[in-house]
């Protein structure tokens, strides 16, 4: 059986790696460091789920998340915060996020998380 296909994209190095390390022994893990990478890897892919960071260059992942969600409003999308503001959380949630996840985050915090949705 295959492993579910998660997709990260984070436009910092260390986080897309700590999340590799937490996901690698149980699921498919990809990565892209921008919205623009993620649109181009989502036509091509078929993904499980996709975790997001929020802030990123050019493109935010809020502006990312509703372009995600108008081609496939089925997408789980989880997003990652360095903010921990209910007003984003909220404006997340509103465009289609199913989750999201405070950095710093633990490995207990991703893997719960990843794991409620994916057996939804």
């Amino acid at each position: 059986m295959s492993k579910p296909k998660i997709l990260i994209c984070d436009d910092e190095l260390g986080i897309r790696e700590s999340l590799k390390l937490i996901l690698e022994k149980d699921y498919d893990v990809s990565e892209v460091m921008n919205g623009q990478q993620c649109l181009e890897c989502i036509k091509n892919n078929d993904f499980d789920l996709i975790l997001m960071d929020i802030k990123m260059p050019k493109a935010s992942g809020l502006e990312i998340l509703k372009r995600i969600k108008s081609v496939n409003p089925k997408l789980k999308i989880i997003m990652v915060t360095g903010y921990k503001s209910v007003e984003t959380a909220a404006e997340a949630i509103q465009a289609g996020a199913c989750d999201y996840i405070v950095k710093p985050f633990s490995s207990k915090d991703v893997l719960e998380a990843i794991e409620a949705l994916l057996k939804k």
